[in-house]
């Protein structure tokens, strides 16, 4: 799925805007690295960004492509799904909840809601397949790493 070319635009310069403010160097691999997880509506992972830069800058390393994307979640220019950036997380709590998340630490908590259980999905979802689950993330700072930040 593509997005509009004047949404690929206004994210471009909201990056270029936000590198500039960080002191962080607008490089040609940086650039082309946001611009492909901007223009895509299918919420690439670092191999698929890895294989479609490297078609127009050959001499990209994978590392690079990592390195660039996590810059890119630190400074807020996009956001992860799924899995947290250290490890992948099991769970054997097979009743229906939802979980908490700080973005910081990585601590995890579960969380019941029979509202979030209950939650009405626009119809358009059941266009993308069979829905089979609804799971709630939320994403926070912690009570600890929010008392460290006072400090």
């Amino acid at each position: 799925m593509k997005i509009r070319k004047k949404e690929v635009e206004h994210r471009m310069q909201h990056f270029e805007q936000v590198c500039r403010d960080e002191g962080i160097k607008l490089t040609h691999q940086r650039i082309e690295i946001f611009r492909e997880v901007a223009q895509s509506g299918d919420h690439p992972d670092a191999d698929q960004v890895f294989r479609l830069v490297r078609e127009r800058i050959p001499t990209v390393s994978l590392d690079t492509v990592y390195r660039t994307l996590w810059l890119l979640n630190d400074l807020g220019l996009i956001a992860t799904l799924g899995a947290s950036r250290e490890r992948t997380r099991f769970d054997a709590n097979l009743d229906i909840h939802h979980h908490f998340v700080c973005r910081q630490c990585g601590l995890t908590r579960d969380f019941y809601s029979n509202d979030l259980d209950n939650i009405a999905l626009p119809e358009t979802v059941g266009t993308f397949g069979e829905i089979e689950a609804t799971h709630v993330e939320v994403r926070g700072i912690c009570r600890e790493c929010a008392g460290m930040e006072k400090r």
